[in-house]
C-alpha cells in the first residue's frame, strides 16, 4: 500500500493536511477516497488468514512515518472483525499511547475498544475503570468514548459515573468527550439524558453542557 500511496503524492495537499491536524508527521497528500480504494484493494489481494497476520499487518504500517499509512493500520484492525477481541486490545492500547492524537484516538475508541467493551463487558469493563482515571489523557478520553456506539446496549450506570468522574477537567478533549458520549446516548435515552445532565448542572463545564443538549431542545 505504501507503493501505492506515494505514487498518488501531492506536496500540496500534503502540506495542508499536515497544518489542519497540526502535526509534523509527514502526510503523502492523498485524500480519503484514495486511501480507502488503496485499502480495499490490498485486502481483496492479501486477506488476513490469522491472527498473527492482523497483529503484524497492524503493527507494521503504524510504524511507517506517513499518516496516511498509519491510517491504513487502523482501518486493517477495524476490517477484520473476528480479531477484535480482547487479546488485540494491548494492541489498540499502542495506537492510542502512541497516536495520541484525536484522528486516530477516536476511531480506536469507538470502532475497537468500544466494541470490546460491548461484545466483552465483563473482561473490558475492569480495563475502563483504570483508563478513566489514567494520568495519559487519550486512555482517559478512551474511557469515555468507549460508550460511544452502545444505543440501547449502554451501560447507563457506569457512563454517567464516567462522565461525572472526568468533570472536573480543563482539558478540551475530555470536556469535548462528556458532551459528545452524552449527545449521542441523548438520542437513546433523552429523558435519562437530561435528568443527569440538569441533576449536575454545575458540574459541566460550558462546552460539555452545549454538547451534551445539543439535540435535547433545551442548552
Amino acid at each position: 500500500m505504501s507503493a501505492e500511496l506515494a505514487a498518488l503524492a501531492n506536496p500540496d495537499h500534503a502540506v495542508a493536511m499536515a497544518a489542519y491536524m497540526k502535526t509534523d508527521m509527514p502526510f503523502f497528500g492523498v485524500k480519503r477516497p484514495d486511501c480507502s480504494r488503496i485499502f480495499k484493494e490490498a485486502m481483496r489481494r492479501y486477506p488476513v488468514a490469522t491472527r498473527a497476520d492482523y497483529d503484524r499487518g497492524v503493527r507494521e504500517f503504524w510504524a511507517r512515518p506517513h499518516r496516511e499509512e498509519k491510517y491504513m493500520a487502523v482501518s486493517l484492525a477495524r476490517a477484520v472483525p473476528r480479531y477484535i477481541s480482547p487479546p488485540s486490545l494491548p494492541l489498540y492500547r499502542k495506537l492510542i499511547v502512541e497516536g495520541a492524537w484525536w484522528d486516530f484516538v477516536d476511531d480506536v475508541a469507538a470502532h475497537l475498544v468500544g466494541t470490546l467493551l460491548l461484545e466483552h463487558r465483563d473482561r473490558i469493563a475492569p480495563v475502563m475503570e483504570e483508563w478513566i482515571d489514567h494520568p495519559d489523557m487519550w486512555l482517559r478520553r478512551t474511557a469515555l468514548l468507549a460508550h460511544l456506539r452502545h444505543k440501547d446496549q449502554t451501560d447507563e450506570e457506569t457512563l454517567f459515573d464516567h462522565c461525572l468522574r472526568r468533570a472536573e477537567e480543563r482539558e478540551f478533549f475530555i470536556r469535548k468527550a462528556i458532551g459528545w458520549v452524552l449527545r449521542q446516548y441523548a438520542r437513546t435515552a433523552p429523558d435519562s439524558v437530561k435528568e443527569f445532565v440538569f441533576a449536575h448542572r454545575d458540574a459541566w463545564s460550558g462546552l460539555t453542557f452545549r454538547e451534551a443538549t445539543k439535540h435535547l431542545g433545551i442548552g
